[in-house]
């Protein structure tokens, strides 16, 4: 399972302002303007890198609002292994090949996405 770290740092890096991450200043100021706790851009810091890792319920659920997730992400294992699938997806699909890729294969008849997934899977197998 993902340290309390690493969904921190999984958080930054799906769910930012375009062509950037937040800054732990931004987090801290956000979560607190939505009526979490007191929090430091340091303390995001160390909760990110690792450095502190046993934060009050109330930080956490004031850090899973700013990021629009449920706070049982940092609670709950199988929450948290949804909501980072979720979060995988919103990452791919910033990227506007990818994007561009599955709006033209949702025309396609469910026969013909499925030899795409299949043609899909050869080329990461090739890649890899």
């Amino acid at each position: 399972m993902p340290t309390l770290a690493e969904k921190l740092d999984a958080l930054f890096r799906a769910v930012h302002p375009r062509g950037r991450e937040y800054t732990h200043e931004e987090v801290a100021r956000g979560a607190e303007a939505l009526g979490g706790p007191t929090i430091s851009a340091t303390y995001v810091w160390q909760l990110r890198k690792g450095m502190r890792d046993n934060p009050t319920k109330r930080h956490l659920e004031a850090l899973a609002g700013f990021f629009g997730v449920p706070p049982a992400y940092f609670f709950d294992d199988e929450a948290s292994d949804r909501i980072a699938e979720e979060l995988e997806l919103l990452a791919a699909l910033r990227d506007e090949d990818v994007r561009s890729m599955a709006l033209r294969a949702a025309d396609l008849s469910p026969p013909a996405r499925a030899a795409l997934t299949q043609l899909i899977e050869q080329l990461r197998e090739t890649e890899r």
